[in-house]
């Protein structure tokens, strides 16, 4: 579990190099890793939303 932990905390930061990197003219590939970088964070800005999957929907104003 620690491993999996560093290496997903290593990708993110690696993004980050990148997309300051490629704020200052990188080459080819660190721009294509920072619009990744920055896609996979808008992505995990969104707002998820929860099926209902029956019954009454999980409760309202008159429970």
């Amino acid at each position: 579990m620690t491993v999996l932990l560093l290496g997903v905390l290593a990708l993110a930061v690696g993004g980050c190099v990148c997309v300051v990197w490629a704020e200052r003219g990188g080459p080819r590939w660190v721009r294509a890793v920072a619009a990744v970088t920055l896609a996979a964070g808008e992505l995990a800005r969104r707002p998820r939303r929860r099926r209902v999957t029956g019954g009454d929907g999980g409760g309202g104003a008159d429970d």
